[in-house]
């Protein structure tokens, strides 16, 4: 019997449509416009990607007022409030904007919501930047909750007139048991179809399900601050699975792996694929004789780029 470790790859991992279409649109007006150009926030979460585009002109700001009037400022994948975007025009800035087609789908199915008289109930996890976008979408109340217990507790005006829409980083699985346990307490509210949960969110975590019945060791490449990234490393642990979430093979320590080991390896969708492969170099050093990318899902969506840009 060999005692090469053995490497399954996920299918899919990385990169999904949104964050392909923001990073493409920053390099786009880089190219249009020249350095530097302004990102509202980090363009996606992974350090890789935000450390390679600031050394080649782009400037990451947390707020408008540190962009220079006139500049061109982009918006992240992750959205931004109402009130950002009037700040913007007020100070004359050449706004382009990158927010994931599916996370817009979301700020208007909220609003629509509103427009009916309803409260609405955001399920996702305060202080994460796509949330505070699509709060600030939002007129009216918006209950921020992403636990049962918060459930629970949650008071609202007219339980016949509620609804809720999700973070599109949190997964049907994520959200599931905060869903049910809304209907059971309001059997009224409306919510999105299923559908409408952001796909790369669940595949990639379908992906690792997979994976974890075969596997020994899971890395998942991805950042610390990346909400999807930390959910695939939760969801093997809870698969009774060692897991580790890595920035770059940098991170990948030598005392994880024994012979013959069978090691998973995917990836956040903010993450490229050039990191996997250099962690995958890496666990050829280590000892891994073979890599075998499992079957999958088949990812073909694409979202067209800003007017501006193409």
């Amino acid at each position: 019997m060999s005692l090469e470790m053995q490497v399954l790859l996920a299918q899919p991992r990385g990169f999904c449509a949104g964050v392909d279409r923001a990073i493409e649109i920053v390099e786009r007006a880089l190219a249009l416009y020249g350095a530097p150009v302004y990102v509202l926030h980090e363009i996606v979460h992974n350090r890789y990607v935000v450390d390679d585009l600031a050394s080649r002109g782009v400037k990451f700001v947390d707020s408008l007022d540190e962009v220079p009037e006139g500049a061109v400022t982009i918006f992240s994948a992750h959205g931004v409030a109402e009130e950002v975007v009037a700040r913007g025009v007020a100070r004359k800035l050449r706004v382009i904007d990158a927010t994931c087609p599916l996370v817009t789908k979301v700020h208007l199915q909220a609003q629509a919501y509103r427009k009916e008289g309803r409260e609405v109930v955001l399920i996702g996890h305060r202080g994460h930047p796509e949330v505070e976008g699509t709060r600030g979408r939002i007129d009216g109340p918006v209950h921020v909750l992403s636990t049962v217990e918060e459930v629970e507790r949650l008071e609202v005006g007219d339980p016949r007139q509620l609804s809720y829409v999700t973070q599109t980083t949190l997964s049907v699985d994520d959200t599931r048991e905060v869903i049910d346990a809304l209907v059971r307490r309001f059997p009224a509210i409306k919510g999105p179809e299923l559908k409408d949960i952001c796909y790369a969110t669940q595949n990639r975590q379908n992906a690792v399900k997979q994976l974890s019945d075969e596997i020994e060791l899971l890395l998942v490449v991805g950042s610390k601050n990346s909400s999807n990234s930390s959910r695939l490393r939760e969801l093997g642990l809870r698969k009774g699975v060692p897991s580790h979430l890595i920035d770059g093979a940098h991170q990948i320590e030598r005392a994880w792996f024994r012979p013959g080991m069978k090691i998973g390896v995917t990836a956040g969708a903010s993450a490229p694929e050039s990191l996997v492969q250099q962690v995958l170099l890496r666990l050829r050093e280590l000892g891994v004789g073979s890599v075998t990318e499992m079957d999958g899902e088949r990812e073909t969506v694409t979202f067209r780029l800003p007017d501006e840009l193409r």
